[in-house]
């Protein structure tokens, strides 16, 4: 079995290494594989040529992932762990680097490809391992650098077919019949691996293809082999700098070692190799004054920094510096760029106010009142930091009352309220005020001050109630002129009196003292009206002093009232249709105004005449009455009297109006006339009262025509009331109160339902419809004559049975209105004024 080693390199001296031994796959470990050589050009026998060797990467690393070891002197390669297999790992790859300076300095590597091969079939098989002096070992040398790019013998395949047959070798994959097509070559005859171009590993840092061996004649050699070819990394690119040129600002006064800006450059290469170890250095600084140099730069990371004292922003203001980037620690390729540092304006002079004391009159209780503004002058570098004013309050204002803050322009210090002052705390305030800058001195420097003295200016304040919001707890039922509390309030002003009086109290309940602030019940309360929410009633109250201009101050009165029994229970349905025959129980609602504790369970009994017909009793919560009809009446309506009673026995009769039907059961069928019209009591009523209009109206006209020429009382008075407009401001006034029921009039209040008044007819009389008025005068006695389009006739029907003209002087006695028509057409003093 042989062992095919497979060498990359980048030069044109052919390798020297000599036929493989064959080792079975049983090699024991410490038996020597193979050896590498490396040379340095440098001086012998010193540390500069002095090479380590060392193994620094295994694939596969399996099954132990340092299957062989190297000797770190000579380059011997040897089995370091047993379980070599072919069939699991027909093919380990070792990356062997060389160090000089003992393994410390300048490095090289190379890549160790071994094949694990079966036993020949045709030789003996060793039961023993050979000795270490029987095995030759081959050995396998470092590349060297070489110039040209002539075509690069890279190693040869060999097959251990071919001591019996002709051996044909070809290469398939990426680089050699695939894209980059060629860059790969492989002698047919030979097996030896060729390469055509030049490579570049920033483009492509690995290949993999497959080497084949066909036997002449169409048999088969061997299985196809993977050939993987690495590329090492080669010196061949620059670093570039991130920027062209970089800007940066450095302050006058900046102590040595302070670090400025940083550089960054890198580089294609491999990474973390000498050919991407980037160093940094300044090969250039303008201006070379106060010193050549005055500034340094971290060769590794690229951060430059003050290296020396003296920078003046008034004579060099400005430093341009050429850095260089170099690969290979600073030894190989370079590249440079430009920094231009600005010299910035140090802090080296204290802003100074205009002037040490300031005054200032402000008026008690505002927020955020200007109270002065104080200006600064600075001699630094106008609108930076080290000439942008900052001022702070450092002395009189304990309680937080005032704030500075710095102006738009950056040189004044404007100071305002945080809250409202109080004359009567403290009617003046003395401030010390101190100016520094945005950014701290440069050098040590006096802190400026200022005095600033406020005066405050007392102004009228509103009383103040304490608490702002009382509550208290009262009976609902407390008597009229009962104290319900006193609330106050305090002056913050000195020798003010102070006066109360109700502003606002929804429901009239309330008074209060003038002078001492005393609220009595003036109206009885009642926890269920509708001005009480939530068993709270809400009033405002009003404090205000003696001066010129009264100050008005308010506090919330909220009056918690605990519920009475004031309500007695009700019916909640008035009015009921029911049959007299099969009679259906009737579930009346009871309601009662008043809180839990006072209302069900409820009672109830019958009062009156409806003893006898009916029945009630409570539902089985007591909260509902059950009504029955107990004998079979005729159809028509009743009242059926109920006196409901609460818990605790507060009572009240309430009435039902019971219509009764001619039917059967549930379904209600009234025959006759329609359900809720009118009784015919109230019809008679009307047409009576009808009857009796007209009958006033004719005795009226008859009056007229017997009273003829003679002058009598008017009928109408000039102060008449009907000429005159009210206007009723309280409830149950005014004309509105005309709309009424008057079937009311027939019955008796609720507690006395049997009294029924028949008595009283409705005074209804229909509105008389009168002709217009006509426009021409030379018309209105023809109008006066026909009577107007009255429906009581002419007005000639008024006349007496003597014939000739018509008296009119007897109608100014009957009012304004009768004395103008009389003047018209009797002759009287305004017929001009009238024409």
């Amino acid at each position: 079995m042989e062992i095919n080693v497979r060498v990359i390199d980048q030069n044109d001296n052919k390798l020297f290494s000599p036929k493989t031994p064959t080792w079975e796959k049983w090699l024991s470990p410490q038996q020597k594989v193979i050896k590498v050589v490396a040379t340095d050009a440098d001086e012998e026998n010193t540390d500069n040529s002095d090479i380590a060797y060392r193994i620094i990467d295994q694939e596969p690393k399996m099954p132990a992932d340092q299957m062989f070891a190297i000797n770190p002197n000579n380059g011997f390669i040897r089995v370091n762990a047993g379980g070599l297999d072919r069939e699991k790992y027909p093919t380990y790859t070792l990356v062997v680097q060389a160090s000089d300076m003992r393994g410390e300095g300048l490095n090289e590597e190379t890549k160790v490809i071994l094949t694990v091969t079966d036993s020949n079939d045709n030789a003996p098989i060793f039961t023993q391992p050979l000795s270490v002096a029987d095995q030759p070992v081959p050995i396998l040398h470092f590349r060297k650098a070489s110039a040209g790019l002539r075509r690069r013998k890279r190693d040869w395949i060999r097959s251990n077919e071919d001591k019996v047959k002709k051996i044909y070798y070809s290469i398939t994959g990426p680089g050699a019949d695939q894209d980059p097509v060629g860059l790969f070559t492989m002698d047919r005859d030979s097996g030896i691996l060729y390469l055509t171009q030049p490579l570049d590993r920033e483009q492509k840092p690995i290949y993999k293809f497959l080497a084949h061996a066909v036997a002449d004649g169409g048999g088969t050699g061997e299985e196809p082999m993977e050939i993987n070819v690495r590329v090492i990394d080669q010196n061949d690119n620059r670093p570039v700098f991130s920027q062209d040129t970089y800007l940066g600002e450095v302050a006058e006064s900046s102590a040595k070692g302070l670090e400025v800006i940083k550089v960054v450059a890198t580089d294609a290469d491999e990474e973390n190799t000498d050919n991407s170890d980037i160093a940094y250095r300044i090969i250039d600084q303008e201006p070379k004054m106060p010193a050549d140099q005055m500034f340094a730069i971290n060769p590794n990371n690229g951060f430059i920094r003050v290296n020396a004292g003296g920078l003046d922003r008034e004579k060099y203001p400005k430093y341009t510096l050429v850095v260089q980037a170099s690969d290979m620690r600073g030894e190989g390729l370079n590249e440079e760029t430009k920094v231009i540092l600005t010299v910035t304006d140090s802090n080296d002079n204290a802003p100074i106010f205009t002037q040490p004391l300031y005054e200032a009159l402000v008026a008690e209780n505002k927020a955020d009142a200007l109270v002065v503004t104080m200006s600064v002058t600075d001699g630094d570098e106008p609108h930076s930091p080290a000439w942008n004013a900052k001022f702070t309050i450092v002395d009189g204002d304990p309680g937080g009352l005032f704030t500075v803050k710095t102006g738009t322009n950056k040189l004044e210090g404007i100071i305002s309220t945080v809250k409202g002052l109080d004359f009567e705390k403290s009617g003046k305030h003395t401030l010390m005020v101190a100016v520094e800058n945005e950014v701290p001195f440069a050098t040590p420097l006096p802190t400026a001050t200022a005095t600033v003295v406020v005066t405050v200016e007392d102004v009228n304040e509103a009383p103040i109630f304490d608490p702002m919001q009382k509550h208290v707890t009262k009976r609902e039922d407390l008597e009229v002129d009962a104290d319900v509390v006193q609330y106050t309030a305090s002056d913050p002003d000195y020798a003010r009196n102070r006066k109360y009086r109700i502003i606002r109290d929804p429901a009239g309940w309330l008074s209060v003292a003038k002078d001492t602030g005393l609220i009595k019940v003036k109206n009885s309360m009642d926890r269920e009206s509708d001005f009480v929410k939530d068993n709270k009633y809400t009033a405002l109250i009003g404090a205000y002093d003696n001066d010129e201009v009264p100050a008005t101050g308010t506090g919330t009165l909220i009056i918690q009232l605990e519920d009475v029994n004031d309500n007695a229970p009700t019916i909640t349905e008035r009015v009921i249709v029911l049959c007299n025959k099969e009679r259906v129980s009737q579930l009346l609602a009871v309601t009662d105004k008043d809180g839990p504790g006072f209302t069900a369970p409820y009672s109830v009994s019958l009062q009156g005449l409806s003893k006898s017909n009916w029945t009630a009793r409570m539902n089985a919560s007591r909260t509902g009455i059950i009504l029955n009809l107990a004998t079979e009446l005729p159809s028509g309506d009743y009242t059926v009297v109920l006196r409901l009673a609460d818990n605790q026995g507060l009572e009240q009769d309430s009435t039902v109006q019971a219509k009764v039907c001619d039917c059967t059961g549930e379904e209600v069928v009234c025959k006759g006339r329609v359900a809720g019209g009118p009784d015919l009591s109230v019809i008679l009523g009307i047409l009576g009262g009808i009857l009796l209009l007209l009958m006033l109206v004719l005795l009226l006209l008859m009056f007229a025509r017997r009273r003829g020429g003679e002058q009598k009382e008017p009928l109408l008075q000039d102060d008449d009331i009907r000429d005159n407009i009210y206007y009723y401001d309280e409830e149950g006034g005014g004309e509105d109160d005309q709309d009424y029921d008057l079937g009311v009039l027939h019955r008796g209040l609720d507690n006395r339902p049997d009294v029924i008044r028949d008595d009283v007819l409705p005074n209804f009389m229909p509105a008389p419809l009168y002709r217009p008025r006509p426009a021409n005068p030379d018309e209105i006695g023809n109008f006066i004559v026909d009577g107007g389009g009255s429906d009581a006739g002419s007005l000639s029907s008024l006349n007496s049975s003597s014939s000739g003209d018509q008296d009119y002087d007897c109608l100014s006695d009957w009012g304004p209105r009768f004395k103008k028509l009389a003047d018209m057409y009797g002759g009287g003093e305004d017929d001009d004024d009238m024409l």
